[in-house]
């Protein structure tokens, strides 16, 4: 058996593969409430059909404020839980597991959405709305977002915590916090966005303690099987800022608090800096997060075949492949990958079994 298509249980929850479907922003919520509509459903569900272990639907915002646009889910009323019900359903239905991503863009919030062809920030007239950061300097291009006053840190950790609940109720299996990408929790992270003199700057343990308190928070209203992971952006790519070495230790300190699994991606936190692109580029971040810490480490970014995943998985540290563009081009990426890899798995579609073997008749 390949070990991309070796069960992985993370608590309470059994997972039928090392496939994870990363979050990947939709952008297509289109009355601008924050509710998944069809699309939604049709694209997650897909991916359940099509054999992934378990699908991380986009960032999903906290608060209306926590959008990276517009046009971007969240899970801050009654009315998501009962749209996102409806997807975590079918994607049980076929045999996937869900897991939400709960987010707040800080001061990368409210911006266009791309593939309209526009570009930065969304006006007030046309929807838009002030960024808020632990900083009040902006993403290069960006309007200046407003620091956040220490009480409201606080209200923002009761806003994930709130979150968390309405996501158990909408029926995901598990629960991802983004901490990665240039986003509200990064951003007070990295020493480079964050020069608080409050109890959440400073220090490292003082820059993590949003997160931390946001894991405990978390963990208070769900249940005890249910698995919480977290994704970290683990460099910076630049000097002074976030790095591999900050994340090992806050993962470790996330351990304490219940974390059960670490998604290793990078950056986006600064322009200017030079990524260093390429094929499974992100992959020694993950194995050097995964060389600290017993629990679980997936790799994400730029993996794009079956062969490549298992060696990644043969390292020892990496246990869970997360596909994200490659499963845009293709929703049936995992059968594809049992089929290169000769694995027979009881979970292809009865509809699709013709496609199972170049060679079936």
């Amino acid at each position: 058996m390949a070990k991309l298509f070796t069960p992985l249980k993370l608590r309470d929850v059994e997972i039928r593969n090392r496939i994870f479907i990363a979050p990947m922003c939709q952008y297509s919520c289109e009355d601008q409430d924050g509710v998944v509509n069809d699309w939604h459903q049709v694209h997650y569900i897909s991916r359940s059909v099509g054999g992934a272990g378990m699908i991380i639907v986009e960032a999903t915002a906290v608060t209306p404020e926590g959008r990276i646009t517009p046009w971007c889910a969240g899970v801050w009323g009654e009315e998501h839980v009962v749209a996102w019900k409806k997807i975590t359903e079918g994607i049980a239905k076929y045999g996937a597991k869900s897991a939400i991503q709960l987010a707040h863009a800080g001061r990368k919030a409210s911006t266009h959405r791309g593939f309209d062809g526009k570009r930065g920030m969304v006006s007030a007239a046309d929807g838009g709305w002030q960024s808020i950061s632990p900083t009040s300097e902006a993403f290069e291009g960006y309007a200046d977002p407003r620091e956040l006053e220490t009480s409201e840190i606080y209200e923002l950790i009761e806003q994930f915590k709130n979150a968390a609940e309405r996501s158990v109720r909408a029926g995901f299996d598990a629960i991802e916090i983004h901490a990665a990408h240039g986003y509200l929790i990064h951003e007070f992270l990295s020493p480079l966005t964050n020069q608080r003199s409050d109890e959440f700057g400073g220090s490292l343990e003082k820059r993590a303690r949003i997160l931390l308190e946001i894991c405990k928070a978390i963990r208070s209203v769900i249940p005890t099987g249910m698995p919480l992971m977290i994704r970290f952006s683990a460099t910076d790519y630049s000097e002074g800022g976030w790095d591999l070495e900050q994340t090992q230790q806050v993962a470790k300190w996330c351990v304490e608090e219940g974390v059960d699994l670490f998604d290793i991606s990078s950056g986006g936190l600064i322009t200017g800096v030079t990524i260093p692109s390429g094929p499974g580029y992100q992959v020694p971040l993950a194995i050097g997060v995964g060389e600290v810490i017993d629990q679980p480490v997936a790799a994400v970014g730029q993996i794009t075949t079956s062969a490549q995943s298992e060696k990644i998985l043969a390292s020892g540290y990496v246990d869970v492949i997360a596909i994200a563009r490659a499963s845009l081009r293709d929703p049936y990426w995992p059968l594809r990958a049992a089929a290169e890899l000769g694995v027979e798995i009881d979970y292809w579609p009865d509809q699709y079994t013709r496609g199972k073997w170049p060679t079936t008749p």
